[in-house]
């Protein structure tokens, strides 16, 4: 995150120092900010790995904009058909993720699915409890979610 916070300055600044305040101006100052943030991440600790991150997430962003356009047909399928295709059910999954933010962002991206809803985390916060619309393959959907974490804890990790 600190990467990130100090990509986005170097960029405001980049379009102060231009005076351009165009959205390819941005967009070229966040590429130069990346650049200049990749050389330094070996003197500087907390931006270890930044440049690593960013990829990561773009192929994330990719993943989740597939995974939603498929659950969202799968939904209006089931919704515009005269035959109920949906076998609801909650699942329990154990969760890799460790920390409060880790938790969060894994059980809002499974929220944000369409056919999937994050209902609670157990106490020692090592399972989410999830209701699933389709839960025809239990095992299919687990490792349907446990790849989303696994994707989710590589770029915050």
């Amino acid at each position: 995150m600190t990467g990130f916070m100090w990509n986005l300055l170097l960029a405001l600044m980049w379009v102060v120092l231009t005076g351009d305040v165009g959205g390819m101006n941005l967009l070229f100052g966040l590429f130069i900010g990346y650049l200049v943030l990749g050389v330094m991440q070996r003197q500087m600790p907390s931006l270890r790995g930044y440049t690593r991150r960013l990829p990561r997430l773009i192929r994330f962003v990719g993943f989740f904009i597939k995974e939603l356009i498929v659950a969202n047909f799968t939904v209006a399928f089931d919704i515009v058909t005269p035959v109920w295709h949906m076998k609801p059910g909650v699942i329990a999954m154990r969760l890799e993720a460790k920390t409060e933010l880790e938790i969060t962002m894994v059980a809002n991206l499974i929220s944000l699915t369409p056919g999937t809803l994050s209902l609670d985390v157990s106490d020692d916060r090592r399972v989410l409890y999830i209701h699933a619309m389709f839960l025809d393959n239990e095992q299919e959907l687990r490792n349907s979610l446990k790849d989303m974490e696994r994707r989710v804890l590589e770029i915050l990790r």
